[in-house]
């Protein structure tokens, strides 16, 4: 299994911060975004490899990051050859050239690189067992439909199955929100190009992929507990600098 970890945004929510630094790498308690994220893929035996997709304005930045790594899993980057807000592939796109640029036919692990949570990776993995062949996302009870109106709203049924998703809704029937966590599995890797062979498909939010995807097929959600910041906001990064 590889596991792609998405570092190509350009964070300009995060201004002045992220102009020049991208947005994985800022820290939070003395240790940066990402080295939280690699901490917790390194407690997953089935991945071999782990992935950085970023853009040619940081890539620089993430090969000295790398290079201070003392990772026991490999650790590969891909630059997705943007350079500004305006060229961005998007995740969805970014998700597609990594496939494509490292010819990815395993497993794959999405997650993105500005979330930051310490829920067990591995009891994520023990329910994507349950259902080998079919994609899962991680899920997160965010207890306030004023903020759940931020996110991508998830419904699940007694299963664990989508049966519901809005990307965004002003008004959210539920709290349950999609992270930035998806295990896709091989067979179903080339659904993504089938998405965005649709000239009209959204690339940069992934939940509009994962509420086109569960109408091709039945998608999971595991529900994480603990704490999990999306570090999209000031306020989101200020948060988690306190509390996490």
């Amino acid at each position: 299994m590889k596991a792609l970890i998405l570092a190509a945004g350009y964070a300009t929510r995060l201004y002045p911060l992220t102009k020049d630094y991208p947005k994985p790498l800022l820290t939070v308690k003395g240790r940066h975004i990402i080295d939280y994220i690699v901490d917790r893929l390194e407690g997953i035996q089935e991945i071999d490899e782990i992935i950085v997709v970023t853009n040619s304005k940081f890539i620089r930045r993430f090969k000295e990051w790398r290079n201070s790594q003392d990772a026991k899993k490999r650790i590969s980057l891909v630059d997705d050859l943007t350079k500004s807000e305006k060229d961005k592939r998007g995740a969805i796109g970014d998700i597609d050239f990594a496939i494509n640029k490292i010819k990815i036919k395993d497993d794959l692990l999405v997650i993105g690189g500005d979330n930051l949570f310490n829920g067990d990776l591995r009891k994520f993995f023990s329910s994507v067992r349950r259902h080998k062949v079919h994609p899962a996302i991680g899920v997160y009870d965010i207890k306030d439909k004023a903020r759940a109106s931020h996110y991508g709203i998830v419904r699940l049924d007694a299963q664990k199955k989508i049966i519901d998703f809005k990307e965004k809704p002003r008004h959210p029937r539920s709290t349950l929100v999609a992270m930035c966590l998806y295990y896709f599995p091989r067979e179903k890797l080339g659904l993504i190009k089938d998405y965005l062979s649709d000239k009209s498909a959204k690339q940069d939010a992934t939940g509009f992929y994962i509420d086109w995807l569960r109408e091709k097929t039945a998608v999971y959600g595991f529900v994480f507990s603990r704490n999990w910041y999306d570090i999209g906001h000031h306020q989101n990064y200020n948060e988690a600098k306190s509390n996490f």
